[in-house]
């Protein structure tokens, strides 16, 4: 399970399932398991403490902007 946080301010913004050893590109709405501090702002994800754009929101997924936010926990094998 991850934590995913926002890089500006630190703050935790969501916990996710995530499956396989690769990178957190992609966040799937089905696996997001608790919500923290993050809103939906027209067709963006963003921080509600500072404002920083942490993904763009597709029909099922969010896409995620690499540089916009950190990540610790562990990810789930195969």
């Amino acid at each position: 399970m991850l934590t995913i946080k926002c890089a500006k301010c630190k703050s935790k913004l969501f916990k996710y399932k995530k499956i396989g050893q690769g990178r957190v590109l992609r966040c799937w709405k089905s696996k997001i398991t608790r919500l923290y501090d993050g809103e939906v702002k027209g067709k963006n994800f963003v921080c509600k403490s500072c404002g920083n754009i942490i993904a763009e929101i597709k029909d099922d997924r969010l896409d995620m902007n690499s540089d916009a936010f950190t990540y610790s926990g562990t990810k789930i094998r195969k």
